[in-house]
């Protein structure tokens, strides 16, 4: 056979094996060949094998015929997608929804498109996004909770499963632009640092471009977490006046136009969370100027105020009742003055960040207008991540490190930050009465995933090209779970059963496509059943009937206690929402066989979606041990200056004793500057050199600061700094005091004692650091951040002693928990006291 015949006859054979390949269904536009050639996969396997090549190859280039490879592209008319997620916004928060908080951004899609009135969340922030970025509920992708409260179950490790891809993934492979801009909650904490691995990041789970922080929450002013793509960023320096709300719709807004100047036929996926309205609460001072005065009122006449405004809009049922305000929450006329300035302060503070972070969001979209995509662009805008927050305490807080450490101020300490509240001093929240009243129509906050008011939120849909019932409103039961395969099924593009070689579990939430035409505005809701549960608190729809436990602890008291037995120790009540929509009326009494039957229910979800074990501890789940580099390590050298290491990754030296050592030289003329820091202005420590004296300062919450100062300023040199931390040798197991002393060269220049130091956390939102400090600084008036260290660091070593946290000292701290919870429930209820 000759050489030509047998080209021929194998050229036959790639052919065959074409019509049977993954790609044989692909849809190929242009001519095959040419370089404006293009392939959607249309596949369920992601990404497609090569496509054969489409010319002829002969053994002389001169007798072969060239042939690009098609480029992937999505869809023919595909639309772009902006995917809105805003954080512990309640329900009745925004005027969109019945809120006295303008929000014109909302306004506009929603009148563009449609309300979704029924629209729910899981309860807790980092639940809510991986659920809402898989399609799958979020036990079953390792979020029962949030990352820094993972534990080591399959339903809790805060590991996103390659099994369950990210949707940017699917869309990256299908032709789409992919980006993602504001807060990731997502990162296991132990791979949270500059190092990786960053499979877990958005840039290893299908994202292009990522412009945002990592983490709970930030500071808008100094934020110490801020990245692009996986690089710590500190932009702010240097620049009075910066917000990262307005620099993240700036360079989301550049984003977008450059995409559609360099590709403009390449559609784009684009994931926006701003991180208002979480704590703290920081908008620019004009923007809080123009609440002064609107909430004089108090919280009482805010909620009657709200459910009007609801009534009348049609936002909520006409047969909903306002429930009653909780015993357990002060009347606004039982305040003092004093505590009347500073709580309206707080809440002119919180709606403003709303109203701002808002009029962001409306920039961006409006850039989309401006660059004549908004007829072809799916907006999805969701209010809220959960419900309003009440971690702020009952007086608020100007410092939520404090919640965190089981900490609360009163209104005498927090009224020297009256005027800065917002500002760059505060990392405030406001009182949980105003989060009760942001929630209305519906009872209990955030956390609590039993009751609406946890995890009911507004969210509005419009895509002008698809969607013409403008200004609708759905009243369809759906969950945060339904917003993937709305997307897919509005793009065109399968839902994968394999993607990067992993066969993929199948996407559990239902499209919501089917309510956009007004025909079915009545139509039932494809979502007959879903479960709920965060903390223990736990709940299962059905049908519209709903059952739910009754909250054992309230969750703006982090230290209360919980049952001890999480299955059987937790009240349950039981609600028909069809005719009770606001969960005023409980039944559990009158339908016993009806709540055995859901309990049964929930039971059968929990275990199909990995909800097992159950488990409602809070701060002892905080510090327990997890893998990553800092795991089982007990000594930590750095032979350099480092920097944006976060606490999982770093040396934790609370609970326990511990030395640091800093080998440093000293330049002719003196050195200054930060040696190694962790944390900043709201909590943390520091070992720097002021006025070329070594100091040790420890930031106990902003209250007090206690220092270790050597008398006498360092020479030119080489030398030896350590500070020593003795943990006391009797006491509990979190927050023991001890006895800290400072030497130089073997010297001992400081020696003092403290009662007591932090039980759980530093400030989560700045890093461990060596020879600067980003973020804030531990210390305002001797230094402002960055504070380069302008010697040189040779070394610094960090050994740990033994930890208080073990096994059995958690043990004896849950016992001890239950115990006092079975005596808090033997007590009977006292009447609310007047607030100071």
């Amino acid at each position: 056979m000759s050489f030509r015949a047998i080209l021929t006859r194998s050229i036959a054979m790639v052919a065959l094996s074409a019509a049977i390949a993954p790609w044989a269904q692909a849809q190929v536009r242009g001519t095959p060949g040419a370089t404006d050639s293009v392939i959607f996969p249309d596949s369920r396997q992601l990404p497609i094998p090569t496509p054969p090549f489409a010319g002829a190859i002969m053994p002389s280039v001169r007798d072969s015929t060239p042939a690009w490879p098609p480029q992937v592209a999505a869809p023919e008319g595909a639309p772009n997608v902006l995917l809105i997620l805003t954080d512990d916004v309640g329900f009745g928060a925004p005027a969109t929804f019945g809120g006295v908080v303008p929000t014109p951004a909302l306004d506009r899609v929603a009148q563009a498109g449609l309300r979704y009135t029924q629209f729910h969340t899981t309860a807790l922030c980092s639940p809510t996004r991986a659920a809402l970025l898989t399609g799958r509920n979020h036990h079953s992708v390792g979020f029962g909770n949030i990352s820094e409260l993972s534990t080591a179950f399959p339903g809790y490790n805060s590991i996103i499963p390659p099994e369950t891809a990210n949707v940017a993934a699917t869309l990256r492979q299908n032709g789409f632009s992919t980006a993602w801009f504001g807060k990731n909650h997502n990162v296991p904490p132990w791979e949270a640092n500059p190092v990786g691995p960053f499979t877990n990041w958005p840039i290893g789970q299908g994202y292009d471009y990522f412009y945002g922080f990592v983490g709970g929450d930030t500071s808008q002013w100094q934020p110490g977490n801020l990245f692009r793509n996986t690089t710590a960023i500190h932009p702010y320096i240097g620049q009075p006046g910066w917000n990262l709300s307005t620099a993240m719709a700036d360079d989301a807004i550049q984003h977008i136009r450059t995409q559609s100047s360099v590709a403009p036929s390449r559609p784009w996926f684009i994931h926006y969370a701003p991180g208002g309205t979480h704590a703290p609460h920081q908008p620019p001072p004009e923007w809080i100027a123009r609440f002064a005065g609107q909430f004089d009122g108090g919280w009482e006449v805010l909620r009657q105020r709200i459910f009007a405004n609801q009534q009348r809009l049609g936002v909520i049922p006409a047969n909903a009742q306002l429930p009653a305000w909780p015993d357990f929450l002060p009347s606004w006329e039982s305040l003092t003055p004093d505590a009347r300035r500073l709580l309206t302060r707080q809440v002119e503070v919180y709606a403003a960040f709303l109203a701002y972070t808002d009029h962001e969001i409306g920039r961006v979209i409006q850039a989309v207008e401006d660059l004549g995509q908004i007829n072809n662009t799916l907006i999805i805008y969701i209010s809220g991540d959960n419900g309003g927050s009440a971690e702020g305490s009952m007086n608020g807080t100007m410092n939520e490190v404090a919640y965190f450490n089981g900490a609360a101020f009163t209104v005498e300490q927090m009224m020297p930050f009256l005027d800065a509240w917002g500002g760059d001093r505060t990392y405030n929240h406001m009182a949980v009465p105003w989060t009760f009243a942001f929630n209305t129509p519906y009872r209990w906050t955030k956390q609590i995933a039993s009751h609406l008011g946890g995890i009911r939120n507004g969210m509005a849909i419009s895509w002008p090209a698809r969607i013409t019932d403008r200004g609708g409103i759905r009243t369809q039961f759906h969950h945060v779970i339904d917003v993937v395969p709305t997307i897919l099924e509005a793009l065109g593009v399968p839902q994968p059963d394999q993607v990067n070689g992993i066969a993929q579990r199948p996407i559990e939430g239902v499209s919501m496509a089917y309510s956009w035409d007004r025909a079915n505005i009545a139509a039932p809701s494809r979502r007959r059943t879903q479960y709920f549960e965060i903390l223990g608190n736990r709940g299962i729809y059905h049908d519209g009937w709903m059952a739910s436990t009754t909250p054992p602890s309230p969750p703006w008291d982090s230290t209360s206690p919980r049952p001890a037995d999480v299955v059987n120790g937790y009240q349950w009540e039981l609600y028909n929402l069809t005719e009770d929509p606001t969960q005023v009326n409980n039944l559990a009494a009158a339908q016993p066989a009806r709540l055995r039957s859901m309990q049964d229910m929930f039971l059968m979800e929990a275990t199909r979606y990995q909800v097992l074990p159950l488990d409602n501890s809070l701060l002892t789940r905080m510090i327990a041990p997890r893998p990553g580099p800092a795991a089982g390590r007990r000594q930590f050298v750095y032979s350099g200056p480092v920097s944006a290491i976060q606490a999982s990754a770093a040396p934790n030296i609370l609970n326990r004793s511990y030395r640091i050592t800093a080998q440093v030289e000293v330049p002719a003329g003196g050195a200054n500057g930060m040696v190694v820091t962790q944390g900043g202005r709201f909590s943390g420590w520091g070992l720097y050199l002021r006025e070329g004296r070594p100091v040790f300062t420890m930031n106990l919450l902003g209250l007090h600061r206690p220092q270790w100062v050597s008398p006498t300023a360092l020479p030119p040199g080489t030398h030896s700094i350590v500070f020593d931390w003795t943990m006391a040798p009797q006491g509990g197991p979190f927050g023991r005091g001890g006895s800290g002393t400072l030497s130089v060269n073997g010297q001992q220049v400081a020696q003092q004692a403290l009662p007591q130091t932090l039980p759980f956390t530093w400030a989560w939102d700045e890093t461990f650091d060596v020879g600067s400090d980003t973020g804030t600084s531990v210390h305002d008036t001797d230094y402002q951040s960055p504070f380069p260290f302008t010697g040189r660091i040779q070394r610094v070593t960090v050994d740990l002693g033994e930890s208080t946290i073990t096994p059995e000292s958690l043990r004896a701290a849950a016992e001890a928990a239950a115990r006092a919870a079975e005596a808090a429930r033997a007590q009977p209820a006292a009447a609310p006291a007047r607030r100071n």
